[in-house]
């Protein structure tokens, strides 16, 4: 890739000052986007995406501690069988406020919203998003439906479970369920807009060469992602609407009482939030792709492939809702269309699976902190998506459904995924968002305590659910208590592993190791024509595109560890 072309649009050329040469002999940028003006309102009114960036990473970071102290109260009540630390009514709460704080307020928006607000303009060759306003305005709006959640939080919660099923939501539950529902609804705007926020700058922004089949599979991703986002949330959102309307006027639409029907309800809340775990899991199959490529130092295998695997699972995932519906009452007939199509829907899935695999075999593969959490993220998400098959079986979901084996299998496509997916990205950009390196023996030692962790506390639950413990219970039969205790024990292990992060991550903000812009070798505009930190319009010209995406030399054939960060050549 050159950088021959002409200057940005509307911004001159400037000199820009260098500084001590970095560890790829390039000088470090110092005028860059978080020194190019002070004070916190430059912030609060900022219209750069990499600014923008970086207060979803604030935002959601605070949400997920939020929603994982929750989780925590859950697990130590769930120690013993004996409900004997909250009451059913308060535990009720707890995960309802657990499973929407995680769901629409961390997985929902942790990879486009930060990952993708920071690198999309940067992979395609762009000075910003397509819209610099509306980004920031999205921000806004997820902050606002954030805060009227938490305001149910404070004023006693909300008891419904997060999927807010009806009749009860809508007529019986006398909890926050309005401000509840209102804050989702508020947020799902803030999707809507960083969904057209980037389809159109894909299409309109890309840099001279940059054709569709040189984009990065993090783009492709993102790209499918959005198709679902502007699909898929006015469904929910219009969802909210009757909900509330059922609620606060007495209009039939989901209480029978009334004249509603509640599989109505089931039906438009389903046929968005199953797309939504693909708003979720397809931005972090687009992180995987660029980490696997960088650390194996070699091209995806099967491109192409993997590229319309993404396109195939938005198309797909709007219609598999029904397999969540297996035992509410639809037809029979239904269930068995639904069941086939969940097994298609996995193929794609499967496709990029075995092309990620594929390209690790005789890669030079590096194992640093990013490329331990991509591992894991194989091992996790596999067992992950092989049990969603069984869930898929109509036969098996009748004997499994509304157990633990639900929780266990939601868990580890989630967590083992998203998360797992969102910690290795955010290590794996973090000198390019920062220009600083933390400390790598220590994010290792991290990234596998988070592993550890997290089967641990959910491959029990497998167990306990196939024997038939129910989910959204706060006491349970002495027979379970063995595996319980287990994987209340691997959450607190879990738990450590996700604070090590926040606590070196911040650390290096000030005392990590000034890096170059391409500290780990990789290709793309991000690492070869940027910065570390980039400029406030990313190049100082527009890059010229002039060969395909991962065009990494032939990797040598055996496995080491990179020197430098601790390691040693094997």
């Amino acid at each position: 890739m050159s950088s021959s072309s002409p200057p940005l649009a509307g911004v001159p050329p400037r000199a820009v000052p260098a500084g001590p040469p970095g560890p790829t002999g390039k000088p470090a940028i110092k005028d860059n986007y978080l020194n190019a003006d002070y004070g916190w309102k430059s912030w609060l009114f900022t219209v750069d995406h990499k600014r923008i960036a970086i207060l979803y990473l604030l935002s959601v970071t605070f949400f997920f501690f939020v929603g994982g102290a929750f989780a925590v109260l859950m697990r130590l009540e769930l120690a013993t069988p004996e409900g004997d630390l909250v009451q059913a009514e308060t535990y009720n709460k707890l995960f309802t406020m657990h499973g929407v704080m995680m769901v629409f307020f961390f997985l929902l928006p942790s990879v486009p919203a930060v990952l993708g607000n920071f690198l999309v303009p940067l992979m395609i060759g762009a000075k910003d998003l397509a819209f610099p306003r509306l980004n920031l305005l999205s921000w806004y709006i997820y902050t606002i439906g954030g805060l009227f959640s938490l305001f149910a939080v404070v004023s006693g919660g909300v008891d419904t479970g997060w999927t807010f099923y009806a009749p009860y939501s809508s007529t019986y539950s006398n909890t926050h369920v309005i401000a509840t529902a209102l804050g989702v609804f508020i947020s799902g705007f803030s999707s809507i807009l960083t969904g057209l926020n980037f389809l159109v700058t894909i299409h309109k922004m890309r840099a001279p060469g940059m054709t569709w089949f040189r984009l990065p599979l993090f783009i492709w991703a993102h790209y499918a992602t959005s198709i679902i986002m502007l699909l898929g949330t006015p469904v929910i959102a219009i969802t909210i609407v009757l909900l509330a309307l059922e609620r606060l006027f007495q209009i039939g639409f989901f209480d029978a009482k009334l004249g509603g029907d509640p599989v109505l309800f089931q039906h438009l809340f389903w046929f968005y939030s199953h797309p939504a775990v693909y708003i979720m899991i397809l931005p972090a199959m687009g992180v995987i792709s660029e980490i696997i490529a960088a650390f194996s130092k070699k091209r995806i295998f099967g491109y192409s492939f993997v590229a319309f695997s993404s396109l195939a699972i938005a198309i797909l995932g709007f219609l598999v809702w029904g397999h969540h519906m297996f035992v509410s009452g639809q037809s029979v007939y239904a269930g068995l269309i639904f069941s086939f199509l969940s097994m298609v829907v996995a193929v794609p899935s499967a496709v990029k699976t075995f092309n990620w695999t594929a390209t690790l075999f005789k890669g030079s593969i590096q194992l640093d902190t990013p490329m331990l959490y991509a591992l894991g993220f194989l091992g996790l998400f596999t067992i992950g998506g092989l049990t969603g098959l069984y869930l898929a079986t109509l036969a098996v979901d009748v004997h499994v459904h509304d157990t633990y084996f639900v929780v266990a299998h939601f868990h580890y496509v989630m967590v083992g995924g998203v998360v797992m997916a969102y910690l290795g990205g955010l290590h794996y950009w973090w000198p390019k968002m920062f220009g600083r390196m933390y400390p790598e023996f220590l994010a290792r030692i991290a990234a596998v305590v988070v592993f550890v962790g997290f089967n641990l506390t959910f491959f029990p639950q497998f167990l306990v659910g196939y024997q038939g413990m129910p989910r959204r219970y706060h006491e349970y039969v002495e027979e379970f208590q063995v595996l319980n205790v287990l994987s209340s024990a691997g959450a607190s292990i879990l738990g450590l592993g996700y604070l090590l992060p926040m606590i070196y991550l911040t650390w290096s903000l000030y005392y990590g190791r000034k890096v170059g812009p391409n500290p780990w070798g990789a290709k793309g505009l991000e690492w070869e024509q940027a910065g570390s930190p980039p400029t406030t319009f990313n190049f100082e010209r527009t890059p010229l595109v002039t060969e395909e995406a991962y065009a990494y030399p032939d990797a040598r054939p055996q496995i080491t560890a990179r020197a430098g960060h601790g390691g040693r050549h094997e």
